[in-house]
């Protein structure tokens, strides 16, 4: 596969295409965020553009501009599909290995519509013909934003693609706290402001907008919490009885894993969520400092992500995905 330049897009998205934008499996706020904002970026700019995502995303990302024209591979795969084969271009937003698109990994792989991958994960592949990947940024939204000033039209930026652009570097970075964000995180905030971007209201549409169900699992998480309190490690787990016992909606379990970290010198956290669907134990795991969580999960846990953020899955049973994460975890840290 040939690699091409930043130029060669450039020139490439010159005349109007047909394009698609494809997120990873469980869309989260960044990779919503991100396509959304490139999706009305493109549609402005004269290209056909839709995007797909693998299965369903959370109802507290639905009210962004243009998220009720995102199509759902899991409900609507025929016309995907279609759309997909008839495309000239394809981004790949927020995921950097064709297995982590879920049961779309074949079709995007036998494809041959230009590939164009914006990500900021650690170890991407090798299937995009363009791959703007760079780990240290703190977001693929604030990536769509750098994309965008190099295309030279940071000037027709709207209040709407700014907003999904800003959903998404605020729910991946937890509000900011992260040490990735920098300077220039900051300043793309601060155009953000001057276009007339609503911070408030979007961090209550996130965080401020939640159901009893929600509130009630988190109970049952807190509950189950536990600390191996010799290596400052938190970790928690929710079983399926617990989900449906509290009519578990996706997104339901966003940002539980966090309440571990909070714990006074606790420098890892990990939640495992029981799925009898996909036959899985979910992961999730967070660090602060040097421990490294994303070579963790891929070591123990078929997984990845960031240094300091990552997820992971297995096949074990809920009681032994745990026994053998404390097993491990002194092998990994100590």
């Amino acid at each position: 596969m040939k690699n091409s330049t930043f130029e060669e897009v450039k020139l490439l998205l010159k005349s109007p295409k047909r394009i698609i934008i494809v997120t990873h499996y469980n869309p989260d706020g960044d990779a919503i965020g991100s396509s959304l904002g490139l999706n009305q970026y493109l549609n402005m700019k004269g290209h056909k553009s839709n995007i797909i995502v693998p299965n369903d995303y959370p109802k507290f990302l639905k009210w962004i501009c243009g998220a009720s024209e995102i199509i759902n591979y899991e409900i609507n795969s025929q016309n995907a599909i279609q759309l997909i084969n008839n495309s000239e271009i394809i981004f790949t937003l927020d995921f950097n290995a064709l297995h982590r698109a879920g049961m779309m990994k074949n079709l995007l792989e036998k494809n041959e519509s230009f590939k164009i991958m914006i990500d900021h994960h650690e170890m991407p592949e090798s299937y995009a013909h363009y791959k703007y990947s760079d780990k240290e940024i703190s977001s693929t939204s604030e990536m769509i934003y750098n994309f965008i000033e190099r295309m030279d039209d940071i000037k027709i930026l709207n209040k709407s693609i700014c907003t999904a652009l800003y959903t998404g570097m605020m729910t991946d970075t937890a509000s900011f706290r992260y040490p990735k964000v920098t300077a220039k995180t900051h300043q793309i905030i601060s155009k953000f402001h001057e276009i007339g971007v609503n911070h408030s209201e979007i961090h209550d549409k996130v965080y401020s907008n939640i159901g009893m169900n929600k509130i009630k699992i988190l109970g049952i998480a807190l509950k189950n919490l536990k600390l191996i309190q010799q290596h400052n490690i938190a970790y928690t787990t929710l079983t399926q009885k617990n989900l449906d016992e509290n009519n578990f909606k996706k997104g339901d379990t966003e940002g539980l894993v966090n309440y571990g970290l909070s714990i006074n010198k606790v420098k890892m956290s990990a939640i495992f969520i029981e799925n009898k669907l996909e036959g899985i134990i979910k992961i999730s795991f967070r660090s602060r400092g040097k421990l490294d969580v994303n070579k963790f999960a891929r070591k123990y846990f078929n997984g990845g992500g960031h240094k300091n953020a990552a997820g992971g899955k297995s096949e074990l049973t809920l009681d032994e995905c745990v026994k053998r994460f404390r097993k491990v975890v002194e092998d990994y840290i100590f």
